[in-house]
């Protein structure tokens, strides 16, 4: 593979990696294709080597990513649907406030849920607390562990 294609594929998996921290774009799936695409084109063993390592640490930090802070929240006893509220709030807020307004929308999604489960300020933003600690957890994960292949990728792009 040329420089320029592999500069490319490089490109291509930061755009993915602040995808992950600024989800605008599904970041491990535009890594999982970026290497993909690098080890077609490349090319032999070793290029298929490291997409395999790649694409292994990506789903296990993907696996960890959803288990690891779910049963945090579970054990914090926030119910999915404050998760849902949430998510929903925060995909409109993205659209208000472009970017910050996913996070303060998720914020005041699961907050907004909370209230009436606690029927108290304190207790219900404990449980707001407990949900964006989760959801910061996650995105370390899963960040972690395209981090990980990323640094596989560009192992294998100076050594193939």
């Amino acid at each position: 593979m040329s420089v320029f294609g592999e500069t490319l594929v490089g490109l291509a998996i930061v755009i993915g990696l602040v995808g992950i921290v600024v989800p605008i774009l599904p970041g491990t799936i535009v890594i999982f294709a970026a290497v993909a695409v690098w080890a077609w084109l490349t090319g032999g063993a070793a290029a298929w080597t490291v997409f395999a390592i790649a694409t292994l640490l990506l789903v296990i930090s993907g696996v960890v990513k959803y288990t690891w802070p779910g049963r945090r929240m579970r054990e914090a006893g926030v119910p999915m649907r404050s998760l849902v509220l949430g998510g929903l709030l925060g995909i409109v807020g993205f659209f208000v406030i472009p970017v910050v307004g996913l996070f303060i929308g998720f914020i005041g999604g699961v907050y907004i849920a909370e209230v009436p489960r606690h029927r108290n300020h304190s207790q219900a933003w404990q449980s707001t607390v407990h949900a964006t600690k989760a959801a910061g957890l996650s995105i370390l994960v899963e960040l972690f562990g395209a981090l990980l292949a990323s640094a596989v990728w560009l192992g294998g792009a100076v050594l193939v």
